[in-house]
């Protein structure tokens, strides 16, 4: 009886747990079901995580791989400055370091080739900039990374590896130029600047346009023999040739100046090489834009239209003239921070703020729609004339050292990636008629650049230029970073394509093989070298010829400035220069004390006008201070009299202050100049101030 129940029992427990079994299993499904697509979720974060460290690491070793190019370069150029190797410059050294790393990335390195999640069939009537893409519900949003070819599929990581060392073009507008840019304006020697600012401004200006419109029409030729015989793939028309010309009508001849600096030769023919090189960027820039605005009306774009053409000339002269007093008016702004604030206490802040506002002009430029190249070279010289001498002499030293190194650093940068540019391109298109008609095309354009323009200068010139500074001009006719900016800002057409490959090949050509001739070209011309660059030197100087005037040379516009710049701006937006009491009527006294700073009487013993570099070295000057006058003459004699209106100096008076070597005096901001005579031996340093 006891067994019967037991047994009944163990049935009954059976079933029981049997029934459990049964209706847990469905549960445990639909559980296991709800959490199959949380683990899926979880997988692909895991994946996402894994490709996103992977992806930083590639990014790292990119940028390491230009970090080492620049460290091997710098180790390089020591050694041939110490071997005083002078047949290649820091530039083309760099070049060939980002050449050899291009050819190692593009044939020695292969990425395994993993095209199994690749789709290779999606239609689409347009290539969109962003792309989504909903996979079972979920939306993905894609970039487009450019065009590749057919024959290019399968090697989809090898692309991608490629594409990563190719940089946004906004980085270098927007990182690498400024600085370049911004340090040719605050480094600007402006005594020898100012001496020929008209031929310099000639050349930039006249002469860019000049070789724009000639290579543009020789490029048009080119390319309408190219589509006769079949040689062309795709659309060229005029405005792209006018386009070409543009942008390699910007010259940067930084090979050659660097030789000129080092051999110290003749500082009027360094000074009309580095003006027309500076300006001349800046036009190409404007230049180039206004031929992109260039738009007819009607549905072909590219025809003849005489409106058209006029509204482009009035957006060049807006845009060149919005740029330039953008550039000022940001250097002015910094000027009176800097005056009427006590910032110059605490450098570290007085040189950030220097720093920010000189870097934000380009991008200020930008934004508003004008030409950041243009703003922040203007605010580079303005900077150097007015905001230097109210900085602390700390902050001087910073500012020039920190800006010199960006310079150098950016300038290498670029061209170590022209280098790896030639091979990590995706896009290029080399054309051979194209490429010898671009040579001959620019050197015909830089040849009736120089030698009309030199022609009708010289009959205006009392020192001449002569025909062997025109050769070395024509000669020194590099192309560099701004060349290589512009063209590969947009390389979205046929047609920009061709440019870009063709003007990595013509910037390669000019710096080494015109920067690495330069000392042989300047022996040729027979052109001296060892020139003190403080001195003042004549043009046409031969063996017992004597120091001449320079009267014709120092424009009547730039000595009706002086005079007002130094009588009154550089009074108000520095702490030198006669008091405004002195130079502003009567009936502005309260303005002219009001204008006057504080710092102007507590460190009256301290300030002065580093801006020795400007032109005017006195030799006959009369200058006011309040009631008294104080003239100084070539004998170093000098009297005081009666009252004069401020800054009265006669033409004669400028001329002899452009002849004269200098010493400066400078007493309650009011600088007085007491000449050297010629027989003095020279001294080891340019300006000798003393302070009273």
């Amino acid at each position: 009886m006891v067994f019967k129940v037991t047994v009944s029992s163990a049935r009954r427990a059976t079933r029981t747990l049997w029934l459990l079994v049964l209706v847990s299993l469905p549960v445990c499904i639909s559980v296991c079901r709800a959490s199959s697509p949380q683990e899926d979720s979880a997988m692909e974060n895991i994946v996402t995580e894994k490709k996103a460290e992977e992806s930083h690491r590639q990014d790292s070793a990119d940028l390491l791989i230009f970090i080492l190019l620049l460290t091997l370069t710098i180790l390089t150029i020591w050694l041939f400055k110490h071997r005083r190797f002078r047949f290649l410059h820091e530039t083309g050294l760099a070049m060939i370091y980002g050449l050899i790393v291009g050819v190692i990335l593009r044939y020695g390195i292969h990425v395994p080739r993993d095209v199994s999640n690749v789709t290779l069939n999606c239609h689409v009537n347009a290539s969109p900039a962003t792309l989504l893409v909903n996979v079972s519900g979920k939306f993905y949003e894609y970039t487009l990374k450019g065009e590749i070819s057919a024959n290019e599929v399968n090697d989809v990581q090898d692309n991608e590896m490629l594409r990563k060392v190719t940089f946004d073009p906004e980085v270098f507008f927007n990182i690498l130029l400024p600085p370049i840019i911004f340090h040719a304006g605050y480094s600007l020697k402006r005594r020898h600047f100012f001496r020929n600012m008209g031929s310099i401004l000639a050349y930039a200006f006249l002469g860019t346009v000049i070789s724009c419109f000639i290579i543009g029409l020789l490029m048009y030729g080119c390319v309408t023999l190219m589509k006769q015989v079949g040689q062309l793939g795709g659309d060229f028309f005029f405005t792209d040739c006018l386009f070409f010309g543009a942008i390699v009508s910007a010259t940067d001849p930084v090979t050659v100046l660097a030789i000129f600096n080092e051999l110290q030769v003749d500082v009027d023919l360094y000074a009309l090489l580095f003006g027309e090189s500076v300006l001349n960027d800046a036009v190409a820039v404007v230049l180039s834009s206004s031929i992109v605005a260039y738009q007819p009306e009607g549905d072909n774009s590219h025809t003849f239209e005489v409106m058209a053409l006029l509204k482009s000339f009035g957006i060049f002269l807006g845009v060149f003239s919005g740029s330039f007093a953008l550039g000022v008016a940001t250097g002015i702004v910094t000027a009176l921070v800097t005056k009427f604030t006590k910032l110059r206490d605490f450098q570290l802040l007085e040189t950030a703020l220097f720093f920010l506002m000189s870097w934000s002009t380009f991008l200020l430029a930008e934004a508003c729609g004008f030409t950041g190249v243009v703003a922040v070279l203007f605010c580079g010289i303005t900077q150097a004339h007015y905001t230097y001498n109210n900085l602390s002499p700390e902050s001087q030293d910073r500012t020039k050292q920190l800006f010199e190194l960006l310079n150098f650093l950016a300038e290498n940068f670029i061209f170590s990636y022209m280098g790896l540019t030639l091979f990590t391109f995706q896009n290029h298109v080399f054309n051979p008629m194209f490429i010898v008609g671009a040579f001959v095309a620019l050197f015909i354009g830089r040849a009736a650049n120089i030698y009309p323009l030199s022609f009708l200068l010289n009959l205006g010139r009392r020192n001449k230029i002569r025909s062997n500074f025109q050769h070395m001009m024509m000669f020194a006719g590099l192309r560099g970073a701004m060349t290589f900016a512009l063209s590969i800002r947009d390389t979205a057409t046929y047609a920009r394509q061709m440019m870009f490959s063709t003007t990595l090949l013509v910037v390669f050509f000019t710096v080494w093989i015109c920067g690495g001739g330069t000392t042989q070209m300047l022996s040729c011309q027979r052109i001296r070298v060892g020139v003190d660059s403080d001195q003042d030197n004549s043009m046409s100087v031969g063996e017992g010829s004597e120091r001449r005037s320079t009267k014709q040379e120092s424009a009547w516009l730039f000595r009706i400035w002086y005079n007002f710049d130094h009588n009154y701006l550089k009074p108000i937006l520095t702490h030198s220069g006669p008091p405004l009491t002195a130079t502003l009527p009567p009936c502005c006294g309260p303005l002219a004390r009001f204008l006057t700073s504080p710092q102007a009487f507590e460190n009256e013993c301290q300030l002065k006008d580093d801006d020795s570099d400007l032109i005017l070295r006195d030799g006959d000057i009369n200058l006011t201070y309040g009631d008294i006058t104080v003239s100084t003459d070539a004998s170093g004699a000098h009297t005081s009299g009666g009252p004069v209106f401020a800054g009265a100096a006669t033409s004669d008076d400028l001329d002899r202050e452009l002849a004269y070597g200098d010493h400066e005096l400078v007493m309650r901001g009011t600088r007085l100049v007491l000449p050297m005579d010629d027989s003095e031996p020279p001294f080891t340093e340019p300006h000798h101030r003393m302070r009273m």
